[in-house]
């Protein structure tokens, strides 16, 4: 339930960088108790408003509101102090240090000597204030030891001890699987009973309608409208973020699928991945699902040569191939589309050009030629995927995430490998880029091409498969010809129900 009374408000907040507006006019009430829930492309603004919130950047103009004061623009310090808590997609934690560290961190508990942390006192309440939000993680674990799911939870745990009244977060899925996610759905409601107003915002529309109360839709910085969550449905959501309607974004064109032409023979690595066989034909979508830690993302690490598997063999067409490192893997046409583009893809110091051709460099030739070379073919992959960006000179660490995935695509594009390993290839894009992704799969899949699709999103993975694979604790359990399945079924199936 909510007041009348709001706890963070803005009115026609904007911002504009180097004449191009990236925020008009942005208006809206948060209430306590309420779940306010921000979607829209990237680029549409999101970022952008958190980070005026946040305090980050300062809005060029507009009004922002809090407890009743008013404020032309907020610095970090203020909006902390103001209970506004801004948990970004990006984990910040430090590794480390432990759990109950992490919570009390420049707000130690002190003992008797000055500057000596009584860390009895600091667990005890570090686990009261867990058990509160039904949280179990042990406050003695080191950060760096804790699952994705359990960070994340830290930082909301983080932000509920400083006594946020505020809590924004920013794409806290995007790493989650189905039960993680399940588990975060209800520490938010949790956090919603307890009177905290919460800014969410997420790709996932299931997420949206599950836990929002308010839905705010920006398209190209404009707001396009407030609703409440109960007069609105997602294809309304959908149309109004991208113009087109939801059943445009999972209907894929079918081609031919011809003979087999890779075989994954019996790979084994660790206790990660046990015994694994599969077979994918040229031009097939051969999906692979699973709880998150039920070794998808080991098993195509082992393929591409990212870990040196214990067992198993690899062929293409036939051919037995020698796969010990990644280089290996390129040599053998093999390419790996990472889930976590920003560790393993992207080279942050580098611009857009140099990212997408860095394994297409041709040394021995003069630097005029071999400029203008790359600069060719950067340009190519930039037209073919659309990448928006204003020359190839460009940081690509400046790209939204969806352009810098497509970035990392061109790479292995100029590739023309023969097996294409997809893991999580839409994970924190927007639905226009997931469409483009999609139509890029299934040209690859036209040409002949194989290609393996790891996905959590379970859309995607019955829209885009043609087989599905499913994983769970390290095993390949079945593989489902994709007619008339469900997410019940895949659900069950990943489960062990």
């Amino acid at each position: 339930m909510t007041n009348n009374e709001p706890i963070l408000s803005a009115k026609q907040v904007s911002k504009t960088y180097g004449g191009h507006c990236v925020l008009d006019k942005v208006s809206f009430e948060l209430h306590s108790g309420e779940v306010l829930c921000v979607v829209g492309e990237n680029g549409a603004g999101k970022s952008t408003l958190i980070k005026i919130l946040s305090g980050a950047i300062r809005p060029d103009s507009g009004i922002i509101g809090v407890h009743g004061g008013t404020y032309s623009a907020l610095n970090p310090r203020e909006s902390m102090q103001l209970g506004i808590a801004t948990i970004y997609q990006e984990v910040e934690l430090i590794d480390s240090l432990s759990v109950s560290d992490n919570i009390f961190l420049g707000n130690e508990t002190l003992g008797r000597f000055p500057l000596v942390i009584d860390a009895d006192s600091q667990n005890k309440k570090a686990r009261q204030i867990l058990d509160m939000l039904h949280i179990d993680i042990d406050e003695k674990m080191l950060v760096e030891d804790l699952s994705a799911a359990q960070k994340q939870n830290l930082q909301i745990v983080k932000a509920f001890h400083q006594e946020a009244r505020v809590l924004i977060m920013d794409e806290p899925t995007s790493s989650l699987g189905v039960e993680e996610t399940r588990s975060l759905m209800q520490l938010v409601h949790d956090l919603r009973g307890r009177g905290l107003g919460i800014i969410y915002i997420s790709h996932y529309l299931e997420e949206i309608f599950e836990i929002g109360d308010t839905i705010l839709i920006l398209k190209d910085g404009e707001q396009v409208g407030l609703y409440p969550r109960a007069d609105i449905d997602v294809n309304f959501v959908i149309h109004n973020m991208v113009g087109r309607d939801a059943s445009m974004f999972f209907v894929r064109e079918r081609v031919p699928i011809g003979a087999d032409q890779i075989q994954v023979e019996n790979i084994s690595w660790k206790d990660a991945v046990k015994d694994v066989s599969f077979n994918v034909r040229a031009g097939e979508v051969f999906g692979i699902g699973g709880l998150v830690g039920s070794g998808r993302s080991e098993l195509a690490a082992s393929i591409f040569g990212m870990v040196r598997k214990d067992a198993g063999t690899i062929r293409i067409s036939g051919q037995e191939l020698s796969i010990n490192n990644p280089k290996d893997a390129i040599k053998n046409k093999i390419c790996f589309i990472t889930e976590d583009r920003k560790k393993y893809a992207l080279f942050d110091s580098m611009d857009v050009q140099d990212n997408i051709v860095i394994i297409h460099t041709e040394f021995g030739k003069s630097p005029l030629l071999k400029q203008k070379k790359e600069n060719r073919l950067a340009k190519s992959m930039i037209d073919k995927l659309h990448i928006a960006v204003d020359n190839t000179e460009e940081s690509v660490i400046s790209l939204s995430g969806g352009n810098q995935q497509k970035a990392v695509l061109g790479r292995w594009l100029l590739n023309d490998a023969t097996l294409f390993i997809f893991d999580e290839p839409t994970k924190g894009v927007d639905i226009g880029a997931k469409e483009e992704i999609y139509k890029l799969i299934i040209e690859l899949a036209r040409k002949g091409k194989s290609i393996i699709m790891i996905s959590s999103d379970m859309p995607e993975l019955l829209s885009m498969s043609d087989r599905i694979g499913i994983m769970r604790e390290g095993r390949l359990i079945k593989i489902l010809d994709n007619q008339r399945i469900t997410e019940e079924d895949l659900i069950h199936d990943f489960i062990g129900i």
